[in-house]
């Protein structure tokens, strides 16, 4: 129903993503060269896959290195403003035009529906939840209260769309994630599952130093606000964070904190971005499900 159909340097087409929502198509791209061919690939989609609308998400800053504009139009067919997706057990709306990258997160597409086996029955904490996607997930697998948090208001209220949607109940929070982890660990509050996906914080490889410091922070106090026996699911989207060093950051944050960890799973872009291995930057989500002790 939805997944990526162009994912740049993995698929031979690099500074071009293209991205299926059902009958919608949104593309982005960040390269000269392949904005020279913008109007040949519109043509090659609709000749393709016949859609009912195409959204170009022109509008990241990365576009400015190479001098082009940011824009985010309608290029072919008719938008409306929400459209409504199946993903796993959950109905999710998108806004193509607006929402954050392409309209939706589906590089997170399979990894949540990991939380199934974890929410059965626990309070949930979705740090940074974008529009709720494993929270509501959460939600309809059981879990007895979903907390919803992000730092953008018209997120929250696609959350809360997405909800009612799924006829399922989940609490929304506008908030600054680092003040809220901050003020919910002072008061000693705890939750069964914590689940954190936030933005990405190195952007460059000389903010790496800094966003590691901001990783083991976010992550030491979601240590600390996972209840004994509970479970954290923990992800990075930095390419500049590997693997081995953001197993490293959540080793050393249980350490700083004395709560052991089991490492129940690991997580990676869905299989509709696949990684170029020659590509350096190419697999560039991972994302860890511990058990805190």
């Amino acid at each position: 129903h939805s997944c990526r159909v162009v994912f740049g340097e993995s698929d031979g087409l690099p500074g071009l993503t293209v991205d299926k929502f059902g009958d919608y198509l949104s593309y982005q791209i960040v390269s000269l060269g392949m904005e020279q061919w913008q109007d040949t690939i519109v043509e090659i989609l609709i000749d393709l896959f016949k859609p009912k609308a195409i959204v170009a998400r022109n509008d990241v800053p990365v576009r400015e290195k190479e001098g082009l504009p940011q824009e985010a139009k309608v290029v072919y067919g008719t938008l409306p403003p929400y459209i409504l997706l199946k993903e796993h057990d959950a109905w999710l709306y998108a806004d193509l035009l607006h929402g954050q990258k392409t309209g939706h997160f589906l590089d997170q597409q399979e990894n949540r529906g990991h939380v199934k086996p974890y929410a059965q029955g626990k309070t949930v904490l979705d740090l940074c939840c974008h529009s709720g996607g494993f929270g509501i997930h959460a939600a309809l697998y059981g879990a007895s209260a979903v907390e919803c948090v992000d730092v953008s208001q018209d997120a929250l209220a696609l959350v809360e769309k997405n909800a009612a949607e799924n006829d399922v109940t989940v609490t929304t929070t506008c908030a600054n994630v680092f003040d809220l982890v901050k003020e919910y660990d002072e008061a000693g509050r705890q939750f069964g599952l914590v689940i954190c996906d936030p933005p990405a914080f190195a952007k460059s490889r000389k903010a790496l130093e800094s966003a590691c410091r901001g990783y083991k922070e976010l992550n030491l106090r979601c240590l600390r606000l996972t209840e004994p026996g509970g479970f954290l699911v923990t992800c990075s989207c930095s390419q500049f964070m590997t693997p081995p060093l953001f197993e490293k950051m959540l080793t050393e944050a249980a350490g700083d904190v004395g709560r052991p960890i089991r490492l129940l799973e690991t997580l990676m872009q869905s299989r509709d971005h696949p990684a170029c291995l020659t590509a350096e930057h190419a697999l560039y989500l991972k994302g860890l499900i511990v058990q805190v002790l």
